[in-house]
């Protein structure tokens, strides 16, 4: 299996990520999102199957726990052309390995803390809550991230690796 985050920019994937407009090219974001196998997942399908209108640049990638998410994938995703993560777990108190949510709250409290000292604006991660019943709460909240990244502004990966040599 190959790397999900990389060739994302293939246009035969349907992502593009250059719109033109009158005055030429708008920038839309393309959101890397870790989503939860047992909530988030869930939510992202009902949203789907209630036909409820999702950005087109969410990148979804599925991992069994939002806990199992770590600065290194945040990192990884930013390099390989993200401008923006967000990551979707289960509810406080409902995760299916117990505490996994827990674990990625203080890993996000770490995170973000490391992403200003690396001057990355912290708004282009996000962690948030979906459950399997939640599709409309699932098209809010990437709604909400692809209008926050987009406010932004691309993100450059060059600027990580200048941050982390």
């Amino acid at each position: 299996m190959g790397n999900p985050l990389s060739n994302s920019n293939d246009s035969s994937s349907g992502r593009e990520l250059r719109t033109e407009s009158r005055g030429g090219s708008t920038f839309e974001p393309k959101i890397v999102t870790f989503l939860c196998n047992w909530c988030s997942y869930e939510g992202a399908d009902k949203a789907g199957n209630a036909h409820l209108s999702s950005p087109a640049n969410i990148l979804p990638v599925k991992v069994m726990c939002s806990g199992r998410v770590d600065l290194r994938l945040v990192l990884e995703a930013f390099r390989e052309g993200a401008d923006g993560v967000l990551v979707l777990g289960c509810h406080p108190g409902d995760c299916h390995y117990k505490e996994g949510n827990y674990k990625a709250q203080r890993r996000f409290m770490l995170l973000d803390r490391y992403l200003k000292e690396m001057s990355i604006d912290p708004r282009r991660v996000r962690l948030d809550w979906v459950s399997a019943g939640e599709g409309e709460r699932y098209s809010r909240v990437t709604k909400e991230m692809v209008e926050t990244v987009r406010k932004i502004g691309p993100y450059k990966a060059q600027e990580l690796r200048k941050a982390s040599v």
